[in-house]
């Protein structure tokens, strides 16, 4: 038995990439971004899924995750989207992993590595157009495009942005983006180069900037059945793909003016029913729900009552008399008709529903099913 697991469903991810496929012509494909262990649902078995589905392409944040899905068998091209360091580039090339140059300070050393590969080695470039954080700035592009080096052995395959602002409620930002990266373009349709895969937009700028689209897109939280964007953009009937759930470990009865949990900050207004949950902020389950969250028991919404604990939560039932032990809990999910969603729980602490999933700790196994 397995008190505490998340259950991942298969068929909810093939809805939502049908979704949004919708959205695009058929000339643009998919770049599934399976990176932070698929935003917690994990990534070899999500991956594998979704190339069963059609997906040709993939997109981690650093090695180590490009590494993973190598040894878990995915022979797809596989994108890094993060840093390169020089002593990676050897594991880099030694599983065909496609590295995004955002920096051109990396260039040398990787034409040296790949001096020897029998065939021309593929890169992308990244620009930034205004998300400040990595890439190449439009001042450097120039020497870099002309630059012998990207002749041979090293070939650039595609070319990307990313848009800071897509899920904004005002466009403008994101289009000034859309606008310098139509320039470089226009850099690099001068020099001749053609580049067979050009790559800008998120999961919001898929529903929401069409022009956006070019050959790839990059959907990631839209894969896993959650969305930003903002109350005046119709968004798609997206399913979330993972549930969240425990099992009761223990029933107790504290008096009126009895407290629970570290530090007394629930103290029993009446004779209070508690059940004991085995999980935490270990696993994931943020304190900041101390006192604020609630779970599905029964189907019924019972409140958290006291502090988040490292491996335990409480969680009052006294209006459910019924409640026995070895119930199972849901914390993300749907129970009967009532449902609590990674958006609920990331509005009652101040976040998105991105780090809820990912915080989601290794030590809850995940179970996959197809309904």
């Amino acid at each position: 038995m397995v008190p505490t697991y998340a259950t991942v469903n298969l068929t909810a991810l093939a809805h939502n990439l049908s979704c949004i496929t919708g959205y695009l012509s058929p000339s643009c494909k998919v770049l599934a971004v399976v990176k932070a262990n698929a935003y917690g649902h994990g990534a070899v078995t999500i991956a594998h899924t979704l190339a069963k589905q059609g997906v040709e392409r993939f997109a981690v944040a650093s090695l180590d995750e490009g590494i993973e899905l190598r040894q878990a068998g995915l022979t797809a091209p596989i994108l890094i989207l993060g840093a390169l360091f020089e002593e990676q580039i050897v594991d880099l090339m030694a599983h065909r992993l496609t590295p995004v140059v955002s920096d051109g300070r990396i260039l040398p050393a990787l034409a040296k590595a790949v001096r020897a590969h029998p065939a021309p080695y593929q890169i992308h470039l990244k620009v930034d157009t205004g998300m400040g954080r990595l890439g190449l700035s439009m001042d450097e592009l120039p020497a870099i495009l002309d630059a012998q080096i990207l002749r041979s052995p090293l070939q650039i395959e595609g070319v990307m942005t990313h848009l800071a602002d897509a899920d904004g409620e005002d466009s403008a930002f994101t289009e000034r983006q859309l606008g310098a990266f139509h320039a470089m373009l226009e850099q690099v349709r001068l020099r001749g180069l053609t580049l067979p895969l050009v790559h800008v937009a998120n999961s919001a700028a898929i529903v929401r900037f069409p022009e956006a689209h070019f050959s790839l897109v990059r959907p990631g939280i839209m894969l896993y059945g959650y969305h930003t964007l903002p109350a005046s953009v119709r968004a798609p009937a997206l399913k979330p793909v993972l549930s969240l759930r425990t099992t009761i470990a223990q029933l107790r009865t504290i008096p009126q003016g009895g407290t629970v949990s570290y530090n007394k900050t629930f103290v029993a207004e009446r004779p209070t029913r508690i059940a004991v949950l085995p999980i935490g902020y270990a696993d994931g389950y943020s304190r900041q729900l101390s006192n604020r969250g609630f779970v599905l028991i029964q189907g019924t919404r019972a409140p958290i009552i006291g502090l988040v604990c490292m491996d335990m939560i409480m969680v009052d039932v006294t209006d459910l008399p019924s409640v026995q032990i070895g119930e199972t809990v849901t914390l993300i999910g749907q129970q009967g008709t009532e449902s609590i969603g990674a958006d609920e729980v990331a509005g009652l602490i101040g976040t998105i529903p991105y780090e809820v999933l990912c915080g989601i700790g290794s030590r809850v196994p995940r179970f996959y099913e197809s309904t």
